[in-house]
């Protein structure tokens, strides 16, 4: 499996304090330092069952910056904020896991982190 995290973001370090309690095997990415191209957000996404809006941080500066909070939700607007998300990826919410059986959560609770251990 592979957990895009940020080293700074409190989520992160729970998620991978679970992962190593529970001896998983796991590649991390710091997302921030190598953001995940549109391709790879499409397919996260697709495996998520999540829009790009639902994985967007409206609260960081950045957004505000290009006014996402009011940007459409929709399939037309759809390709506007994956290409936000990728040219952006402090917009990304934290930690994402991609588990080997082909789903992903966003690992933000204990309890999403450990459905995605076999």
């Amino acid at each position: 499996m592979e957990i895009w995290i940020n080293p700074e973001c409190s989520k992160c370090r729970s998620a991978l304090s679970i992962l190593d309690a529970e001896g998983a095997d796991y590649t991390v990415r710091r997302y921030l330092e190598d953001p995940p191209t549109d391709a790879e957000l499409r397919e996260v996404l697709g495996r998520l069952g999540l829009e790009p809006w639902d994985i967007t941080r409206l609260g960081e500066p950045v957004a505000a910056e290009l006014g996402m909070p009011g940007w459409p939700r929709d399939e037309a607007a759809r390709d506007r904020w994956i290409g936000a998300l990728a040219a952006n990826p402090v917009l990304i919410q934290r930690p994402i896991i991609t588990a080997d059986d082909g789903h992903a959560v966003v690992g933000r609770t204990e309890e999403s982190v450990r459905s995605t251990l076999p």
